[in-house]
């Protein structure tokens, strides 16, 4: 990768990393509720300053943080997995089977989806578990029309004629020989799609459709500052830089990977 796209990448990532470590250091309760510390500003004990209810914010910026990023790797692996199959199973079928499945994928992309996840999310009900499905109902769609291009590029490409016949199966086929080929392009739309589930999963959460409280959420703690913006404003603006700076983080990084795996941009470099 592109020493630039590292080095931007690492920049943007240092605010998470810090408070992580800040966190994991000062060893306060983000849920601890101390009314003589009510919106405290900065201080050795709260590194931070404490919000309305006097919880450090510092610890609950660092588990909004590692929420955002667990909820961000698990709606694209679920979506990974259910798109990817049925992006396999369309583009290897073909006929009917193709049909169904991706007027099915039309269907979710003729909402935006946003809008859709916050429909989802309404309907299944607040809290994390539902917001992750409520997410992944969205975010299937373009891992399943990628690999579905990819594979009808590459049916009648020797290698895989050669495969059929010598009459391997479709599954051995798939697993042997379609994956590894069509990796480099899924692993750039899980880069993407990371950033992506950030920012959906903090609007939500910001709407009051995902995560809870007393949780802390990035989205929810937003929320909460909007309401103190003229009395505590770095309420807003500590979970506002670190989103910013995380989701940076994911699409340079992302975009580096893409450079690194196209082959037309190697020739182009040499």
């Amino acid at each position: 990768m592109p020493k630039a796209s590292l080095y931007l990448t690492g920049a943007c990532l240092l605010p998470s990393l810090m408070i992580l470590l800040a966190a994991g250091i000062s060893g306060q309760d983000g849920h601890a509720i101390n009314l003589e510390h009510v919106l405290a500003a900065n201080s050795m004990q709260h590194l931070l300053g404490t919000d309305p209810l006097g919880r450090d914010l510092l610890d609950r910026l660092a588990e909004g943080l590692l929420l955002s990023i667990t909820v961000s790797v698990a709606v694209v692996a679920a979506g990974a997995l259910i798109g990817i199959s049925l992006g396999l199973m369309a583009g290897w079928s073909g006929g009917w089977l193709d049909t169904i499945l991706m007027r099915l994928a039309d269907i979710v992309l003729s909402f935006p989806g946003i809008l859709l996840a916050i429909a989802m999310a309404a309907m299944l009900g607040p809290g994390v578990e539902n917001l992750v499905m409520a997410l992944v109902a969205v975010g299937w769609v373009g891992f399943a029309r990628l690999t579905r291009a990819q594979v009808l590029s590459l049916k009648s490409v020797p290698f895989i004629e050669a495969a059929i016949a010598l009459g391997h199966s479709a599954p051995y086929i798939a697993f042997r020989h379609l994956l590894p080929n069509i990796a480099a392009p899924l692993l750039v739309e899980g880069s993407f799609g990371i950033a992506a589930v950030m920012i959906g999963e903090a609007g939500l959460s910001f709407l009051g459709v995902g995560v809870q409280p007393p949780n802390a959420s990035l989205g929810t703690m937003i929320r909460e500052g909007a309401q103190m913006m003229l009395v505590a404003p770095m309420m807003v603006v500590w979970p506002g830089i670190v989103l910013f700076s995380l989701v940076m983080a994911v699409n340079l990084w992302g975009d580096a990977l893409r450079d690194k795996l196209d082959v037309r941009m190697e020739k182009h470099h040499a």
